[in-house]
This record gives C-alpha cells, sequence and structure tokens, in this order.
C-alpha cells in the first residue's frame, strides 16, 4: 500500500465514520461528497438526535474559533457569525462560545463599523450580536452604539427618509436591531420606523419593490426586477438564494421580538416563502443559487440553504408552519449539509463567497467556507435541535 493511498484511505474512513447515519456516500479522495445522484441516496427526510446535531455544531465552530484566535473585524459577516456562535452559546451553555463572543465584542468596543452615524445596514448587524451580549449580562454601553444609530434613523434630521434599505440582504442586517432596540427601549417607534424602511423595500425599490408576489421570493435588488431586470441564461427570473436567505432569516429573528398585532406582515412573508422553497429544494438537500433557475449554475451552495433552513425551522417550532409538511425539508437541508458540506475537522464548504449574485465568487467549491456561512449554518442547528427529540 503506496503512503497516499493510506492517507486517502484513512481520510476516507474518517470522514465516512463523522457522516454517520446520513447515508450520503463519500468519495475516497478527502472525504469529499460524491457527485449529485452518482452513488448516493437523496438525504433522509428523518432529522437525526439533538446529541447529533449538536455534536456537528460543536465541531463546525470549534475549528472556526481554533482557526481563527483573532475574532475578526465589526462588519457584517462577522457579526452574522457571532450571531451564530451565541445562539449556541444559548442552546448548550458552553461558556467558550460566549467568551469568544464577548472578547470580539470589546475589541471593538462595542461600537459599530464607520461610527454610530451610519445608515448602512451593513454597519448596524453587529447590533445583533450586542444585543444578544447585553441579555446575558446587562450593560448600557453595550447597546449604547446600536441605540444611538437607529435613534438617529428615527428622530434625526433625515427621519423622513426611508429608502435606505435597497438591497434584500439589509432586511437581515437591520430589522433585528430595529425590532430589539424598540423592545428593550418600549418605544414604538423603532417599530415603525422599521416597517417603514422594509415596505419600501419590499413595495417601493426598483419601481415595483423588490418582492414578487406570483413566486414569493425576493429580487436581490432593482437590477433584477422584471419586466426589464437581468433574467438568467434560461431567460427566467433570477432569485438569488442568499438574498432569499437573508430576507427568511430577518423574518425567524423579528418574529420572536415583536407583539402578535405587529407580526402579521412577517409572518405571512415567512410562511409564503417557506412554501415557494418547499417546491425548488433540490434532491440532495440542497438549494441552487439561483431560485428561479434549475440549470443555472446548479450545484451544492450552503449559506442560502443554511438561512433557509433556519427560517423555516423556526416557523415549524413557532407553530407557523405544519409540523408534518415542513419537518421534512428541514431534515433533508440539514442532512445534506452534514454530508456534504462538513469536512471531517469541521471546515464548512460549499459556501459562496461574497457578493451580490448568483455569479458572485464562483464557482462555490467543497473547501469554499466563509464566517457569514459558518453563522448561518450555527443559526440553522440552533433551530433544528429545538425540532429533535
Amino acid at each position: 500500500m503506496t503512503r497516499r493511498f493510506a492517507m486517502d484511505r484513512r481520510r476516507f474512513l474518517t470522514a465516512a465514520a463523522l457522516a454517520g447515519g446520513s447515508g450520503l456516500a463519500l468519495s475516497a479522495v478527502g472525504g469529499r461528497p460524491a457527485t449529485a445522484g452518482v452513488g448516493r441516496a437523496a438525504p433522509s427526510p428523518v432529522l437525526p438526535s439533538r446529541a447529533e446535531v449538536i455534536a456537528v455544531l460543536r465541531r463546525v465552530n470549534d475549528h472556526w474559533i481554533g482557526a481563527h484566535t483573532d475574532p475578526g473585524d465589526d462588519k457584517w459577516a462577522r457579526a452574522t457569525y457571532f450571531s451564530g456562535d451565541l445562539a449556541l452559546h444559548r442552546l448548550t451553555g458552553d461558556g467558550r462560545y460566549l467568551d469568544y463572543a464577548r472578547t470580539w465584542a470589546e475589541k471593538w468596543s462595542y461600537g459599530l463599523n464607520t461610527g454610530v452615524s451610519t445608515r448602512l445596514a451593513d454597519n448596524q448587524c453587529a447590533g445583533q450580536a450586542y444585543l444578544d451580549l447585553n441579555e446575558v449580562e446587562p450593560a448600557k454601553e453595550k447597546v449604547a452604539a446600536i441605540e444611538e444609530s437607529l435613534r438617529l434613523m428615527v428622530e434625526g434630521s433625515d427621519a423622513a427618509k426611508d429608502d435606505d434599505w435597497w438591497w434584500v440582504d439589509a432586511l437581515h442586517m437591520a430589522m433585528p436591531p430595529f425590532a430589539r432596540v424598540g423592545s428593550l427601549l418600549g418605544d414604538t417607534r423603532y417599530w415603525d420606523k422599521m416597517d417603514a424602511l422594509y415596505a419600501h423595500t419590499k413595495n417601493v425599490e426598483g419601481g415595483h419593490g423588490l418582492y414578487r408576489a406570483a413566486d414569493a421570493l425576493w429580487w436581490r435588488d432593482k437590477r433584477f426586477v422584471l419586466p426589464g431586470g437581468t433574467k438568467s441564461p434560461n431567460g427566467k427570473s433570477v432569485y438569488w438564494s442568499r438574498g432569499n436567505g437573508w430576507a427568511l432569516a430577518a423574518f425567524a429573528k423579528v418574529l420572536p421580538v415583536l407583539p402578535a398585532g405587529r407580526a402579521k406582515e412577517y409572518r405571512a412573508r415567512l410562511q409564503a416563502m417557506a412554501a415557494a422553497l418547499r417546491k425548488v429544494q433540490r434532491s440532495d438537500g440542497f438549494w441552487n443559487v439561483d431560485l428561479g433557475d434549475p440549470a443555472h449554475l446548479p450545484g451544492p451552495e450552503t449559506s442560502g440553504t443554511a438561512l433557509f433552513a433556519y427560517g423555516i425551522a423556526y416557523g415549524v417550532g413557532a407553530g407557523l408552519l405544519d409540523r408534518a409538511t415542513y419537518l421534512p425539508v428541514v431534515a433533508r437541508a440539514w442532512n445534506g449539509m452534514v454530508a456534504t458540506a462538513v469536512h471531517p475537522d469541521g471546515v464548512l464548504g460549499y459556501v459562496q463567497g461574497v457578493g451580490y449574485e448568483p455569479e458572485s465568487s464562483q464557482p462555490v467549491t467543497y473547501d469554499g467556507t466563509t464566517d457569514f456561512g459558518v453563522g448561518g449554518f450555527l443559526l440553522a442547528g440552533t433551530e433544528v435541535a429545538r425540532l429533535t427529540t
């Protein structure tokens, strides 16, 4: 037996053991998944045990922390990771995850990228993790920056301006801070402002709004709004997977905060999107990078899939989605990601890099990973764990 063959065989056996029970075959080189449809079954529509889900979450997060001793910047991508890291802390009570997030927040003095005068949703995303940390150990300085940034949008000199969220990703970055600061302060003006900003994105941006009710999906920005917007090479409407994932994740984060009377619109959008997504889920459990065209850049992609699994799992757990109908959707997504995208050492692969459309950061590969992709996966897994026995 040659040294290389022995090494490949060991990696294969390790990968097969760690994939345990998923029913998905792995190739013998580097634990890489076999090509879709070649020698592997579709992922199971049944969730693994809670212990198995948590074990995978720990493996992925522990690898990330070990590989990133510097917790990183205070921009949206790393902030999304910490949203997932803190969700895993809430699930497990593991102080290491809390300590890592606290170190990051203290590095930036609980501040926002470019300062409190920012109106850019991306810069306000860090406020989500700061609000999480404040819930664990309340201290006014932890939420001072995000509160001031949103206050300026609510009652500052440009308070009448509602067109800041011109791209769908902004819903995830900024809606949860608005919802939570309004709740924390007991001030419904923050909810009113959130509703106004959201309404512009949905109904006005690009001439007709970024939401297309006929398909219950979102265009990423005005470039894609039909009838005149960019179409796929096959002439179909382009719905970017991760952009829609950001929207669904936003609803999953604001619905637990808002009173029932304020939540009707967001509840309805989550339900409509879940129904649309169920129809276009791939046989391997993932969703295409372009939801509108299965032939456009086909292949597994983890970040959009993780955000969809998160939002749908939340909907099932909250009683907003029928369990019998949607639990298999969640299970196929989770089992597919674990078997195909999670490396034996905990690296999370098949994550499309930073971008603004399906063509961005292509090709999406087994080794492609990012902080926000890990964050989305941790968010998904924590909701999946709550659905398990």
